[in-house]
């Protein structure tokens, strides 16, 4: 009696897993996204709807004008002035050259290109984490990349390429130039002044701190006005800094000392132990600063590091201030042509330089976020 009972219980448990069930439907693919993201309460779900709304009132207007009543080829701005007409983006066509290199000459536009197209292959090879030779790519960036692009932007008699001074240069030329030179050197700025804010060597941390504190007391407008005026009595005339040199010393600068502030904060925030076991392991201040410290110091700093950039590429329409035609002026400057004039036409030209703005600035944004979940995994691994 008692094995009949136990056979029949065994009889009754499955011999094989039970299959997999797939998931509630409202749990997963685009609606179950859409609830945790878009419905997941009561205040998402209004702001959800208030979303949806103003989306609904304002993009039919704007789809109208930018796309389906834009004037798209014209030779003037007479079509662009026409009652019910749109964007004007043939006025961004025509004027496009004079957007991207100002007056530089075009029969030399090449060298503006050859030095966009080599600096950007080398920015992808310096950024990308898959690529190797970060060393060689660094060196090409750092010491060989300037000296090319100074020969082919100024010019070399000697292998043909003729002069052409910087009042020439303008648009987004004048504008990456500038954000370049700004953000290549003050991270290394930034790191020299963060480490002399805390150096033991009180000359040292007294000079560090009052520059800090000076430039960043004092508005970027102010900076560039004292670079373009100050600098050149400093030196002989036959030294005097370039027009365009020095609103690059003063933007340098100044985003070196807003650096410093975002360096310091990451290796305020730095464990006592990384440094005491790098000097138990006989490190040098200098192996240890460049070994131990600094890379997981700046790691934690990166979205502050990005967010400084994004601001530094932004400011660079200030120096326009000093007479400098960056890509904001040229948009600025090519609406006052007569044939091209008109309410809608200047409305394109600013849509058309928030857009340059905002793609750049996104782009930052968004791989420093990247970045920082590549990092995130390397240290879970």
């Amino acid at each position: 009696m008692d094995s009949g009972a136990s056979r029949l219980e065994t009889a009754y448990l499955r011999e094989t897993p039970a299959p997999t069930l797939p998931p509630p439907a409202l749990s997963s693919g685009a609606l179950g996204w859409t609830r945790k993201n878009l419905f997941s309460g009561p205040i998402s779900s209004v702001f959800t709807l208030l979303t949806i709304a103003f989306a609904a009132w304002t993009l039919p207007g704007l789809v109208r004008y930018f796309i389906l009543d834009a004037v798209w080829r014209a030779d003037d701005g007479a079509a662009c002035r026409a009652p019910g007409a749109g964007a004007c983006w043939a006025y961004i066509g025509q004027k496009f050259p004079f957007f991207m290199y100002g007056s530089y000459p075009r029969e030399w536009v090449w060298r503006v290109d050859v030095t966009f197209v080599v600096g950007a292959a080398l920015i992808v090879w310096l950024l990308a984490p898959k690529l190797r030779g970060k060393q060689v790519a660094a060196f090409l960036f750092f010491v060989a990349f300037p000296v090319l692009g100074f020969v082919l932007l100024s010019g070399w008699e000697a292998v043909g390429l003729p002069k052409v001074g910087t009042d020439l240069w303008g648009g987004v030329l004048v504008s990456l130039v500038v954000s370049a030179v700004g953000i290549v050197v003050s991270l290394p700025g930034g790191v020299l002044l963060a480490m002399g804010r805390r150096s033991r060597l009180p000359m040292v941390r007294m000079a560090s701190v009052v520059f800090i504190e000076v430039v960043r007391g004092v508005p970027l407008i102010t900076v560039l006005f004292m670079a373009n005026f100050m600098l050149p009595l400093f030196v002989p005339d036959n030294w005097s800094p370039d027009r365009l040199v020095r609103p690059l010393i003063g933007v340098s600068l100044f985003a070196s000392a807003y650096m410093a502030e975002v360096v310091r904060g990451g290796l305020q925030a730095m464990p006592k132990g990384q440094f005491e076991g790098a000097m138990a392991l006989g490190l040098g201040y200098g192996r240890m600063m460049r070994l131990v410290v600094l890379p997981q110091a700046l790691t934690k700093v990166i979205p502050g590091i990005v967010n400084t950039f994004i601001g530094l590429f932004k400011d660079t329409t200030l120096v326009a201030i000093v007479g400098i035609y960056d890509f904001l002026r040229t948009v600025d400057t090519a609406r006052l042509d007569p044939l091209w004039a008109g309410p809608s036409i200047s409305t394109t030209g600013y849509v058309f330089a928030a857009m340059f703005y905002f793609i750049f600035c996104f782009g930052m944004s968004r791989y420093s976020q990247y970045m920082e979940r590549e990092l995130s995994k390397d240290r879970q691994r």
